[in-house]
């Protein structure tokens, strides 16, 4: 999977092998960038590194992160039930959130599979997928989180200019715009349960909104990428094939945008 930030970077995380990439990108507020800015091609390796395992200079399957406006790293290290912080530069990660083993207390995580952080409430906020619970945890010294929202299938999660989170129901087929506080939230994609129609998605994953709360959703097992404009009934599609081939096993993870509006997804073949 992959994410962009403002400080210029494309983080990869690659599951097989156990690290994070980072790629350096043309600055996204750039006169310079246009639709021929050309990317870097090489990336550092700024987490993990040191094959699978559950030490803190590893990693083992690592889904989604974030990256705050220090270059800080925060990782979903899903099998090994926590949130990683690899500060940069760092040759060690630090857990702050979760640790405790596999289970469903308030002070565990099972299978975390995103993470986004409130800046506005100092925490994080995160998709503990296996316990199907979105949990917000205090970034400083947090030692237990908070349910925030119960019986979902989360998956991916974004945070909109707005203040409005997004989070991916897997489950549900559909993705739901949630204010803090609310705990039904209102659906902006799919909803219509699984199928190719474009009014409904099939093991939806990532998620990410733009400006105009425009709605993108890495719709796997369709094999392309969904944007649903703001209070739309259905979608289109931006990246991928609807035809057969090779596309048809072409697994989306996670996408983001530059400041042209091009859509990059990372995918698993």
């Amino acid at each position: 999977m992959a994410i962009a930030n403002e400080s210029n970077l494309c983080l990869i995380c690659n599951r097989p092998s156990a690290i994070c990439v980072c790629i350096g990108l043309p600055p996204l507020r750039s006169p310079n960038l246009s639709t021929n800015t050309k990317w870097i091609q090489n990336g550092v390796t700024v987490a993990g590194r040191n094959e699978r395992g559950s030490g803190l200079n590893q990693l083992s399957n690592t889904w989604g992160l974030c990256v705050d406006d220090d270059q800080t790293i925060y990782i979903a290290d899903s099998s090994n039930y926590h949130l990683v912080e690899w500060k940069c530069g760092a040759t060690t990660g630090q857990v702050v959130a979760g640790g405790n083993k596999h289970g469903n207390r308030s002070d565990q995580l099972s299978y975390p599979a995103d993470v986004i952080i409130d800046i506005e409430r100092d925490s994080y906020i995160i998709s503990d997928y296996d316990n199907k619970r979105v949990v917000r945890w205090p970034r400083h010294n947090g030692k237990n989180g908070e349910t925030i929202i119960s019986n979902v299938g989360c998956w991916g999660l974004t945070m909109g200019n707005d203040g409005f989170f997004y989070v991916v129901d897997s489950n549900k087929q559909e993705v739901r715009r949630y204010q803090m506080g609310e705990s039904q939230g209102t659906l902006v994609a799919g909803g219509n349960g699984q199928g190719n129609r474009l009014d409904q998605l099939y093991d939806p994953t990532y998620v990410f909104v733009d400006r105009d709360h425009s709605v993108y959703v890495s719709d796997s097992s369709n094999h392309h990428v969904m944007k649903w404009m703001k209070d739309a009934k259905q979608g289109i599609g931006v990246a991928g094939d609807q035809g057969k081939g090779i596309e048809l096993i072409i697994q989306f993870e996670l996408l983001f945008f530059d400041c042209c509006s091009k859509v990059f997804s990372t995918v698993v073949l």
